[in-house]
């Protein structure tokens, strides 16, 4: 008697002028029987060097980080599906890991978390905020995805037991600090209008304690300063993300433009 087959697996990205870096990430998706990459305009050739690496390419007007990754899950052709930003990467290990859960028909689970190991200025966090960072990008479609109203730090949640699988996806969230400088502040931004739109107000207590308690947090209590410079360089950067979002909450109750 033969075994059923495994489950076939979908992966699904969402890009802008990723050119730089959707090649890494695809390559690391080569086990996938899929690949679905929903691109929202971009001008540098993304679009071209996904498609010659076999990928389905889609185009979607961009209306918010969630609402477009769950379009792209929604496009996928196979219920399970491994959801990566451009900027990740499958190791070596976590691939192991999921052909491992995959053989098994991903029995008993309805979506799999792993570690996120992100890469600064040359060198992997591994302390702090930063790690081990454990996300939820591997699930059945049918019993989840991206859900909610929140655009911004958006995440999956599934209905059903959640694994955790060895290894770790590499991220390489910043090209700069001018372009992490950037992209936080646009969060915050985005974070500030978030909360704003459903009445959260900021206090004096949150621009001040809040950013402290997130550098507290980060660089001591979780050991971030065993990532020497960067980890000091990450936790302060990081903490300042936090003021920025409290002090644009503030100013938007007080009817000012942020």
């Amino acid at each position: 008697m033969s075994l059923p087959a495994p489950p076939r697996l979908s992966a699904c990205i969402i890009t802008r002028n990723e050119a730089d870096r959707i090649d890494a990430c695809l390559d690391s998706l080569a086990f996938c029987d899929e690949i679905v990459v929903v691109d929202s305009g971009s001008t540098d050739g993304t679009r071209e060097r996904a498609a010659a690496k076999g990928a389905r390419v889609l185009e979607r007007a961009f209306d918010g980080y969630r609402a477009q990754k769950d379009y792209a899950v929604r496009q996928a052709r196979h219920d399970w599906v491994l959801c990566l930003d451009a900027d990740e990467r499958v190791t070596p290990a976590l691939r192991t890991a999921i052909e491992r859960a995959r053989a098994s028909g991903f029995a008993g689970a309805a979506g799999y978390r792993f570690a996120r190991a992100t890469e600064y200025f040359g060198a992997y966090l591994r302390h702090g905020n930063a790690y081990p960072d454990r996300v939820l990008r591997l699930f059945d479609r049918r019993r989840g995805g991206w859900r909610g109203d929140r655009e911004i730090h958006e995440h999956v949640t599934v209905d059903g037991p959640v694994r955790t699988l060895a290894g770790d996806l590499e991220h390489h969230a910043y090209r700069s600090l001018a372009d992490q400088l950037g992209r936080l502040e646009r969060y915050a931004r985005l974070m500030a209008e978030h909360m704003h739109a459903r009445g959260r107000r900021a206090r004096l207590a949150n621009i001040l304690l809040n950013p402290f308690w997130r550098f507290l947090r980060g660089y001591v209590l979780r050991l971030g300063f065993l990532d020497g410079w960067r980890g000091l360089v990450f936790a302060y950067v990081e903490a300042n993300y936090v003021r920025q979002k409290f002090i644009k909450l503030w100013l938007l109750e007080r009817g000012q433009r942020i």
